[in-house]
C-alpha cells in the first residue's frame, strides 16, 4: 500500500475507508479518491445507498467495498474496520464525513436531549471511534485523518445549535490527534464546507425556511454558486490525503467559495 511517487495517480495503491458515503459529500469523495486509484470502503448506514455507491465506482473500473455501519456504535465500526482490512489488507485513508442530520435546523432554545446526544454520538464520537479503531492500521506506512466540521459552527450560525457544538467538537478532536499522532507519521486535518454544500439539499428542500436562509447565503458567497461533492470537496480531501500534504496536520480548510475567509484559524 505504499504510494507509487512516480506514478500519475495520487493515491495509488492506498486504502480509503470513508463514513457517511452513501451520498452527498461522502459520495462525492468516494469517486475523487477511486479515480485518483484508491480502493475504497464505503461507509454508512442505509445498505441500498452504499451499495450503489459501491457499484457506480465499479461501473468505471474502480474498487470498492460497500460496509455497513452505524458509527455511533462502537462495536460496529471495529467490526467494519476488520472487515475493510479484510478484504484490502489494511487502511492507509480515514474520512470521518457520517453525521446524522435529522431535525437539526431549530433554534438554541428548542433543542432537545435527544437532538444533543445524537449530534454528538453520530459527529463527535464517531469520529473518535473511527480514529481509535484505524489507528492501528493508519501508523503502519504513516497515514492520513480527514475529518469534518462546518462553517456553520465556526460562525455560529443561527439554528443549528446542536449540529455546530458537535462539528466544533470534531475540529477540537483533529487537533489533538495531529499532536499525539505526528509522531507516527499520521496527518489529521479538517475540511469545512459552508451550508451550501449538497449533503443538506434534500432536508432544504423539506424546510422552505431553511432553504430560503441557504439561498441567501449562497447568493453571497464570493463564489456564489453551491459546493460540489466531488469536484470541489472531493479535489481537497484527495490532496489532504496524498503525499502532496505529507507536512500539513491539524488545520482547517475552508471549502466554501470564500464565504468565510479567516474563519477557519
Amino acid at each position: 500500500m505504499t504510494e507509487q511517487r512516480g506514478g500519475s495517480l495520487k493515491l495509488e495503491n492506498k486504502v480509503a475507508f470513508i463514513t457517511g458515503a452513501g451520498q452527498g459529500i461522502g459520495r462525492g469523495i468516494a469517486h475523487a479518491m477511486v479515480k485518483e486509484g484508491a480502493a475504497v470502503a464505503v461507509v454508512g448506514r442505509g445498505v441500498e445507498k452504499i451499495e450503489r455507491v459501491a457499484d457506480e465506482i465499479r461501473s468505471f473500473g474502480g474498487n470498492a467495498l460497500a460496509v455497513k455501519c452505524d458509527v455511533t456504535s462502537r462495536q460496529e465500526t471495529e467490526s467494519a474496520v476488520a472487515t475493510a482490512v479484510d478484504v484490502f489488507g489494511g487502511i492507509d485513508i480515514l474520512v470521518n464525513n457520517a453525521q446524522d442530520l435529522r431535525d437539526i435546523y431549530k433554534p438554541l432554545i428548542e433543542i432537545t436531549d435527544a437532538d444533543m446526544e445524537r449530534s454528538i454520538e453520530s459527529g463527535i464520537m464517531g469520529s473518535l471511534y473511527c480514529m481509535q479503531t484505524c489507528f492501528p492500521y493508519l501508523k503502519v506506512n504513516g497515514g492520513k485523518i480527514i475529518n469534518f466540521g462546518s462553517a456553520g459552527g465556526i460562525t455560529g450560525v443561527a439554528k443549528y445549535p446542536a449540529y455546530a457544538i458537535s462539528k466544533e467538537g470534531i475540529r477540537a478532536l483533529t487537533r489533538v490527534a495531529a499532536r499525539e499522532w505526528g509522531t507516527f507519521g499520521i496527518n489529521v486535518n479538517t475540511i469545512c464546507p459552508a451550508a451550501d454544500t449538497p449533503t443538506g439539499t434534500e432536508m432544504q428542500e423539506k424546510n422552505p425556511e431553511m432553504k430560503a436562509m441557504v439561498d441567501e447565503l449562497v447568493a453571497a458567497l464570493p463564489i456564489p454558486r453551491r459546493g460540489l461533492a466531488e469536484e470541489d470537496i472531493g479535489r481537497v480531501a484527495v490532496f489532504l490525503a496524498s503525499s502532496d500534504a505529507g507536512y500539513i496536520t491539524g488545520h482547517t480548510f475552508m471549502v466554501d467559495g470564500g464565504g468565510y475567509m479567516d474563519a477557519g484559524r
